[in-house]
């Protein structure tokens, strides 16, 4: 057996000490999906990452996928005395480490990171976590930020019944005015109060459920301080007034970017 073959059957007998573990406390994931998408999502980081919250009791147990998206996966789970939860795993080996480099590198929160495929997604992790820290006491509604390690959030489900709450995109709302009203809103209170642009806002990251609609996927969120805070936010302006456009009456971007801006205002 050559250097690399020794290497990888070293990866691999930690790897199955980290699922032997787990299995110990309760956690079971070899079964969870198809073995593919495990190979990819699991690896050595991520099974340590999990293994630390599960004997921290953190999460008790890993259930089916979720969704799947550029850079991460989403699992449902168990967060203890029965309470959904969901897991979200960047993927290390995967992951679109150089979209994320826009959004982390010129955030003046995370200024000192290294630029390593590893770290910025370790770095995107904690990003996500602030950011709904922030959303959640500045009263937007968000998934709950419960816990993080590494690669891994752990965050409120959202849903009813063991059912996730749908996409905008595929729920599209029956009162559109009021829904569009209502989003607006939502950008609004996310820079004054919480001082976030999501960045990345759409029908795909908006949920409809319990009589309100959610935002999520905050990783990329920054605060109005990024170089590219007033694009973003144009940007997310933007792609609503497009969703919107044939459903209701929309409203200038330009005035609505200054009227959330005010005194910042300026013509992207």
């Amino acid at each position: 057996m050559g250097r690399r073959g020794e290497e990888t059957k070293k990866t691999d007998d930690r790897i199955e000490a980290l699922d032997r573990e787990l299995s110990r406390l309760g956690i079971r994931i070899r079964d969870a999906d198809q073995r593919k998408v495990l190979d990819e999502v699991f690896d050595e980081v991520t099974l340590h990452a999990l293994y630390k919250l599960a004997n921290k009791k953190v999460i008790t147990a890993v259930g089916g996928s979720l969704s799947t998206g550029k850079e991460a996966n989403v699992f449902s789970a168990g967060c203890g005395e029965g309470k959904d939860c969901v897991i979200k795993i960047y993927r290390i080996r995967t992951g679109n480490f150089n979209a994320m480099g826009d959004y982390i590198l010129g955030d003046p929160r995370f200024s000192n990171i290294r630029k390593t495929k590893k770290d910025i997604i370790f770095a995107w992790t904690k990003k996500e976590y602030s950011n709904l820290s922030r959303a959640t006491e500045a009263g937007l509604p968000v998934p709950l930020p419960i816990a993080f390690d590494r690669n891994i959030l752990i965050m409120e489900f959202l849903g009813e019944g063991g059912i996730p709450y749908p996409q905008l995109r595929l729920d599209p709302p029956a009162d559109p005015e009021r829904a569009y009203e209502e989003i607006l809103d939502l950008i609004t209170r996310l820079y004054q109060k919480a001082r976030l642009i999501h960045g990345d806002l759409s029908e795909y990251n908006i949920l409809s459920g319990g009589d309100r609609l959610w935002l999520i996927d905050m990783g990329q969120a920054v605060t109005p301080d990024h170089p590219s805070a007033h694009r973003f936010l144009f940007r997310d302006i933007k792609n609503i007034n497009r969703y919107f456009g044939n459903r209701c009456t929309i409203l200038d971007e330009h005035d609505i970017l200054k009227g959330i801006v005010g005194e910042d205002f300026f013509t992207p």
